[in-house]
């Protein structure tokens, strides 16, 4: 079912409102686990359901994947995301307006923070080998790199971002529980307020599949970056904010 802006899920037939879900409870796998999963689906509001998968993920726990349909709408006129407000440029060009604009290597530091040592998602940015086809800004020659790893102290990673002159801080973040994402990126943002004054202190920009992009005045940085993003992304929104390049040339 579609009118104008409104919509609604699709399963097996148009507007249908047939949705799937996946969840974790903390019971062992049986066939009242089972009946508790359909609960917490009818509660949620999908009528009918069935579990279509069900696995025990170690003592006590169960994994689900629930079928059902449910009856809410989507207003697509409400809808809000952050959108890209920058060109995404050639490599070439990004070097080239680097060197034209900037006349010297553009300094990027990156790390993981806290207890977070995934260095999946910084590296894929940041090494020569980057992701999807993409070389990573390690590969740009008028970009200077320094890649710190996981796990870095968040005061760590003010002295060596001042050390390095950093024009821009890049920060991932994977592990969210708790929250722990977002206590980090604070504390990070925080730090850097406190150690360097307005007109010094590096592009803050921070990236992880469970950012809400929108929240990037909220916690203190320059920009979010969400899942899918690529090395030319993050190189052209660094070229664009920090030269003023808004259009290749």
């Amino acid at each position: 079912m579609s009118s104008g802006t409104v919509v609604r899920p699709y399963g097996d037939t148009t507007g249908d409102g047939m949705v799937q879900l996946s969840f974790t409870l903390p019971v062992v796998c049986d066939r009242r686990a089972e009946g508790a999963a359909l609960q917490l689906a009818g509660k949620m509001g999908m009528d009918p359901a069935m579990v279509v998968h069900s696995r025990p993920i170690g003592e006590g726990f169960t994994f689900f994947v629930v079928y059902g349909r449910v009856s809410h709408l989507v207003d697509l006129s409400e809808v809000r995301v952050a959108e890209r407000d920058f060109p995404v440029l050639p490599a070439k060009e990004i070097n080239a307006v680097v060197r034209r604009r900037l006349r010297r290597k553009l300094v990027v530091v990156g790390a993981c923070i806290g207890t977070d040592a995934h260095t999946v998602g910084i590296d894929a940015i940041l090494n020569v080998k980057g992701i999807a086809g993409e070389k990573g800004l390690e590969s740009y020659p008028e970009f200077r790199v320094v890649n710190l790893g996981a796990q870095v102290g968040v005061a760590d990673l003010v002295e060596r971002a001042v050390t390095e002159r950093a024009d821009a801080v890049l920060v991932s973040q994977v592990v969210t529980q708790r929250d722990a994402h977002l206590h980090n990126t604070r504390q990070m943002s925080a730090a850097f307020r406190e150690a360097l004054p307005a007109g010094r202190r590096p592009l803050l920009v921070v990236g992880g599949p469970r950012f809400d992009e929108l929240m990037a005045e909220q916690l203190g940085v320059s920009r979010i970056f969400g899942r899918g993003t690529t090395p030319r992304e993050v190189a052209s929104y660094l070229v664009h904010e920090l030269t003023g390049a808004g259009v290749a040339g």
